[in-house]
């Protein structure tokens, strides 16, 4: 049977257990995940926050990760500004980056949620309002959902993804992990 960890990883932990590349290190998995032989599923940038699933089976590994596979995952997203129901329009028709056009993705504005406190918090100006938006996306490129945002004029502040497939981040702490089904 393999096991599945489900991690909240906080705002500047790398998706990696080393950190061989910087000359002072950056906080990575190893502080956080004591769990020997299990490995993330797929990545999530130093500066997201969020569900990353961690497995010790390479087949499942690849079942999430593998953009071909088309395993949902969401975000709730802070974008700067205040966009519209027509200003998302072309994120669920699917928009050209410069890596090639993406599929349509799920887009709604929300609430703003209530999360955990960001360390360090998100800037906060008066002049320039913010908006809390829900995206799923069924491929993972680098830095898609902020590229997504920013090309339809509106950039990401905050970015949390809550969901990967079944698996979400319901009543798990920044931080901290649970072990879960497959």
């Amino acid at each position: 049977m393999s096991r599945v960890i489900l991690f909240n990883k906080p705002f500047g932990v790398l998706s990696q257990f080393t950190d061989a590349q910087s000359p002072s290190p950056r906080p990575t998995l190893s502080a956080f995940v004591e769990v020997p032989g299990v490995y993330p599923a797929g990545r999530l940038d130093r500066d997201s926050e969020g569900l990353l699933v961690l497995t010790d089976d390479g087949r499942l590994q690849a079942r999430i990760a593998d953009p071909k596979n088309k395993m949902s995952k969401r975000y709730l997203v802070q974008v700067e500004g205040t966009p519209t129901d027509k200003d998302l329009a072309p994120l669920r028709e699917g928009v050209t980056l410069k890596d090639g056009p993406t599929r349509p993705a799920r887009v709604r504005l929300i609430d703003p949620p209530t999360l955990w406190v960001r360390d360090p918090p998100v800037r906060f100006r008066k002049s320039v309002p913010d908006t809390w938006i829900e995206i799923s996306i069924s491929e993972g490129r680098n830095r898609q959902v902020r590229r997504m945002t920013a090309h339809i004029g509106f950039p990401t502040l905050r970015l949390v993804r809550w969901r990967v497939g079944n698996w979400t981040l319901d009543e798990i702490e920044s931080g901290h992990w649970i072990a879960a089904g497959n």
